[in-house]
């Protein structure tokens, strides 16, 4: 388990998260999805089960967050979507001669080092797959394998059953553990309204600033959530 790397895409954050721009405006989304990276790291700093950390990015804020971090930054495949950039850190973990990956995405702010490292120890022995879904059971919020390489991985908006379909034809019996923060990922306003009434997102970073930008008078003016 000790040989387990995260590997975490991050796109360049100049137009993020654009599904919320009828709520916020281009400046605070980016603020946004820089606070959810934060908060997001800090709960893989937290880790006890982690060997180590992989940004892949090109987006300058990201890469100094990563740097302070101590993560490893990647700039390949940084620009070829999520599923892109996530085969191109496998890949180097493979060469390397790591034992597994788990990657996540950078908006899941409300989740916890706890529950990465819960995650992790379900994971099984290698050949195996871990999988943690969205709270919609659409999105795989956190996926593990061992080896780096061992089931073909697709990401999407509808990819956590056809992550487990894949799994299986590579004759692996995929682990499905759920946890809330790393199920709450933001796309949506009405993630926004979700993440507020969850209790994990209390003293996080994204709460504070969505405090601050008075998002709660926001949704309830949009009747949303």
């Amino acid at each position: 388990m000790s040989d387990i790397w995260a590997v975490i895409p991050v796109k360049e954050f100049d137009g993020a998260k654009h599904r919320l721009s009828s709520l916020l405006s281009p400046s605070e989304r980016r603020l946004l999805a820089e606070t959810m990276l934060t908060d997001m790291l800090d709960a893989v700093a937290g880790c006890r089960l982690l060997a180590g950390v992989m940004i892949v990015t090109l987006d300058p804020y990201a890469t100094a967050l990563g740097e302070k971090f101590g993560a490893r930054i990647v700039t390949e495949g940084a620009r070829d979507g999520h599923t892109g950039s996530v085969n191109v850190g496998r890949r180097i973990l493979a060469r390397d001669g790591r034992g597994g990956m788990i990657t996540m995405p950078g908006d899941i702010p409300a989740t916890r080092a706890g529950e990465i490292d819960a995650v992790l120890s379900a994971h099984l022995a290698s050949p195996s797959f871990t999988i943690s879904p969205a709270h919609d059971d659409l999105g795989s919020n956190a996926v593990v394998c061992s080896p780096p390489e061992s089931v073909p991985l697709r990401f999407g908006d509808n990819s956590y059953f056809p992550h487990l379909d894949a799994a299986r034809r590579q004759g692996i019996e995929p682990t499905v553990i759920r946890q809330p923060g790393i199920a709450m990922d933001i796309d949506h306003p009405i993630d926004l309204a979700l993440f507020l009434r969850l209790p994990q997102s209390i003293g996080t970073r994204t709460r504070a600033l969505l405090d601050e930008l008075n998002v709660p008078v926001r949704l309830s003016e949009q009747r949303i959530g």
